[in-house]
């Protein structure tokens, strides 16, 4: 029975995506925080975990079950699912023939990538009619798509690199004719990244033709759309952005920190497995500099229609020092290493208190959001 008083909070964890391993870590912090001050006593939580396969379980395993994947082979767990229809608002509990009714105030989608963050669980919880925290299906969707991210930064005046994009057939068909419009547009070197994959996932740096070719094969196998973007040589730095579209003037930003990456470039081992790069908090830049990559945040996570919370990725250009965004990430990683609790954290703001501030960002959605 739900407790008196408490908001029912269900945590979504795992997925059908290359980042599922990374998710479970997340939630597992998720899991901690809202054990903890401010959250403590305030919240009745429900974590359902989905597996690579796409099985939906609800899972009563602690935090270490969920980092290392114990979490599956938990007897006590229960397959659910979460009813679409907006009278319920609930997860269904599937015992044998037996359904039974969990109401849920609140959805919380710790999924990275695919299936979690461009829109698809974001649907899913409209049509219930559950709040959730991050960004509606559009925004989710927008930034999740690269070249369409890319193509609303152009239209909104939002500075960032040079680029252009392809479909599958084009890459296939005509891959010769592609290399030469990449090359004639961009010259080398060339990052190469799939339209729709999350955390540098099939992201490569293509010195000539040869490695170009591969690149793209690389890519097509994460999606169906290339992207293709001029190299920057430049610092990597991220804003934590925090706030709803329908209240601009509380959306606010952290100043960026830096990334220190261990690679030619900041790889998705880098980020979460070799524990080689480092981070810098604020970044090495002037105090100008700082204010100025902070307003382009908040400018780019409007213009992309994000809520709730996003990590904006930027370049500044060395010798011009221009300030250049590279792409929105509106379901960031919550693991020890991750850039986005970090910065909040050194803005004053520790987790539980962030993860208690984004459920009631979430609630506070205008009216039609979901």
């Amino acid at each position: 029975m739900p407790q008196a008083g408490k908001t029912r909070v269900a945590l979504f964890f795992g997925g059908v995506s290359s980042e599922h391993e990374i998710s479970c870590v997340s939630a597992a912090a998720w899991v901690r925080a809202l054990g903890q001050s401010p959250c403590a006593g305030k919240y009745e939580v429900t974590v359902v975990g989905i597996t690579k396969a796409g099985r939906w379980l609800r899972t009563a395993a602690d935090a270490a079950a969920m980092e290392s994947g114990a979490w599956e082979q938990d007897a006590a767990n229960t397959p659910c699912v979460l009813s679409p229809d907006r009278a319920d608002r609930a997860l269904l509990l599937c015992t044998g023939d037996t359904l039974a009714r969990l109401p849920v105030d609140v959805a919380v989608p710790m999924l990275h990538g695919k299936n979690g963050e461009d829109g698809t669980i974001q649907g899913l919880f409209t049509l219930a009619g559950i709040p959730f925290v991050g960004s509606d299906v559009l925004g989710s969707a927008v930034c999740m798509d690269k070249a369409v991210a890319n193509t609303l930064m152009d239209a909104n005046n939002v500075p960032h690199c040079r680029w252009c994009w392809a479909q599958r057939a084009e890459a296939e068909q005509s891959p010769e004719t592609l290399c030469a419009r990449v090359e004639q547009r961009l010259g080398y070197p060339i990052f190469v990244k799939p339209a729709n994959a999350g955390s540098s996932v099939g992201v490569s740096k293509a010195p000539d033709r040869a490695a170009l070719r591969r690149a793209i094969d690389i890519a097509l196998q994460e999606d169906d759309k290339v992207v293709f973007e001029e190299f920057i040589d430049g610092q990597e730095v991220e804003c934590a952005v925090l706030g709803n579209p329908d209240d601009p003037a509380c959306v606010t930003a952290t100043r960026p920190g830096e990334i220190l990456a261990g690679d030619t470039f900041y790889t998705y081992d880098d980020k979460y497995r070799n524990g080689v790069s480092q981070t810098v908090i604020p970044a090495r830049l002037s105090e100008q500099k700082l204010d100025e990559v902070k307003a382009v945040a908040i400018h780019a996570y409007t213009a992309l229609g994000c809520a709730g919370f996003a990590r904006c990725d930027f370049f500044v250009e060395k010798g011009s020092q221009r300030v250049l965004c590279n792409e929105i990430n509106t379901l960031p990683g919550f693991t020890a290493i991750s850039m986005y609790p970090k910065l909040m954290e050194a803005a004053g703001v520790p987790f539980p208190a962030l993860a208690d501030r984004l459920i009631t960002l979430a609630l506070n959605k205008r009216k039609g959001a979901y």
